[in-house]
């Protein structure tokens, strides 16, 4: 249980430091004030027009980020004593096994292009110009 969140709540505050500083950003933009003047509800302006623009670069992000949880595991799979393949890169890595190397490097790949995929559609939900054809 603490291995999981340790992973959990260590990008949870790197995320959420992004969502905050995209949402000041959007909300000093003219279309938000455009919005206010017309009568909307500040919930709808905040939900509906600022929030949806702010995930902007926040999906960028986590879909990047899901190759590095193969990476970033190393230092929690040595500190808590657990074999996994974080682990193992390193340590074929410093053995020179380079076959397995490769092999550890296609799920990595693979978690590049699924993270990248997942955030073209996040985009597509939150972005009204982007369309699913």
């Amino acid at each position: 249980m603490l291995p999981v969140f340790v992973s959990a709540f260590g990008g949870l505050a790197v995320y959420s430091r992004y969502v905050r500083n995209s949402m000041l950003e959007v909300m000093r933009q003219d279309y938000i004030r455009t919005a206010r003047a017309k009568g909307l509800s500040e919930s709808v302006v905040i939900y509906k027009h600022a929030l949806r623009n702010a995930l902007m670069p926040v999906i960028t992000i986590l879909g990047l980020s899901l190759p590095g949880i193969i990476g970033g595991s190393v230092i929690m799979e040595q500190v808590f004593g657990i074999p996994g393949m974080g682990r193992l890169m390193f340590q074929s890595v410093m053995s020179r096994d380079y076959n397995l190397v490769m092999g550890i490097l296609v799920p990595a790949a693979f978690l590049t292009m699924l993270g990248n995929f997942l955030a073209d559609i996040a985009y597509a939900f939150t972005d009204p110009r982007v369309r699913l054809k």
